[in-house]
């Protein structure tokens, strides 16, 4: 990867790398910062990266870089001392987005960066399973349980409306 393959990448791809950490990580400063390291990594490999594989291995620096950054800032707090509220349909919301931000919240970690990869970024199950370290059945295999987490967390549509 040349100087200038390197900067097409970062003007192509920062928005979209930056867009998907963030919606992992809720904070604009930790999820720059996540980005940048990323771009970091690349930059020190750029000789070893092809450039028509670049976008993946951007993505898929990223969300290790992220794996990283959650497992090292987790605070270490047992299932059982963790009070999580069922949810309620009889609640009404007036913003869709903010369900739809708590239902993300509510899946696990590989769970919600599939599903974000695949509606939000739109990518394939392929490319996919390349950012994450999984094959691509195991990806449509976490699609679908989370898919089907949301559904359940959700519920019906008039519940939400």
């Amino acid at each position: 990867m040349t100087v200038q393959d390197y900067n097409n990448c970062v003007d192509e791809y920062s928005d979209g790398v930056y867009r998907f950490i963030l919606k992992n990580l809720k904070d604009e400063d930790n999820a720059k910062d996540v980005v940048q390291e990323a771009f970091t990594k690349m930059w020190e490999r750029a000789e070893d990266i092809d450039s028509t594989k670049a976008k993946s291995y951007i993505f898929t620096t990223a969300y290790h870089t992220m794996i990283d950054f959650i497992r090292k800032n987790k605070r270490l707090v047992s299932e059982d001392e963790v009070y999580r509220p069922e949810p309620s349909s009889a609640r009404s919301y007036s913003d869709l987005n903010e369900i739809l931000e708590d239902a993300l919240e509510k899946l696990s970690e590989v769970q919600k960066s599939v599903v974000l990869l695949r509606d939000y970024e739109g990518y394939s199950y392929q490319e996919i399973g390349e950012i994450v370290n999984l094959n691509e059945s195991q990806v449509k295999v976490y699609i679908y349980r989370a898919r089907l987490a949301l559904k359940k967390y959700i519920g019906s549509i008039e519940a939400v409306v």
